[in-house]
């Protein structure tokens, strides 16, 4: 999804109207977010918007990327809030086998989400729905994807693609901080 966020078309300081109606979006996508939103984004801190010429908005506070979207889709928060808060969004995991080929940038099939090592959520998620993807025997995300079929569907099928990734270690969001 990211090929460079330096390639950042304009920057322009959110007016605080914008931040209320951002961290109520928030709030309204990710409810286990609000107890940690005045953390993630302070009421007194100065939110930046930065847009790519992929369309991508990428929302900063002191250079961070905290969340971005594409076009008018879901904001979805980075790699470094979900580590720094990892109850955001819900989990999947990956085995072992599947960690090299996330890392890389692959989308996650099916039999990497359901084979021994992995594991998915016993309430089922629906299709479309921004996940964050663990890995067998590690402590923190090294993912974020969204769902291209139902957690059943997956259980059920285990063929295709389970997850298409959006952001993962080591991509160039991951890499780069925005001035």
């Amino acid at each position: 999804m990211f090929r460079n966020p330096k390639d950042v078309n304009g920057k322009t300081m959110v007016k605080s109207s914008v931040v209320r109606s951002v961290r109520t979006k928030l709030i309204e996508v990710y409810p286990t977010i609000e107890s940690s939103l005045d953390e993630i984004l302070p009421k007194k801190a100065t939110l930046v918007l930065a847009k790519t010429k992929e369309r991508i908005s990428l929302y900063l506070v002191d250079g961070n990327v905290l969340f971005f979207q594409h076009f008018d889709d879901q904001l979805i928060p980075s790699l470094r809030i979900l580590h720094q808060f990892p109850n955001i969004l819900p989990k999947v995991q990956v085995d072992r086998g599947a960690i090299k080929f996330v890392l890389s940038g692959a989308n996650i099939m099916c039999p990497g989400l359901t084979s021994p090592g992995a594991w998915l959520p016993e309430e089922p998620l629906p299709v479309g729905s921004i996940v964050a993807v663990m890995a067998e025997g590690k402590e923190h995300a090294l993912a974020i994807g969204i769902t291209k079929m139902s957690t059943d569907e997956m259980k059920s099928l285990n063929k295709g693609i389970g997850v298409d990734l959006i952001h993962f270690l080591g991509d160039p969001l991951w890499r780069s901080s925005i001035d």
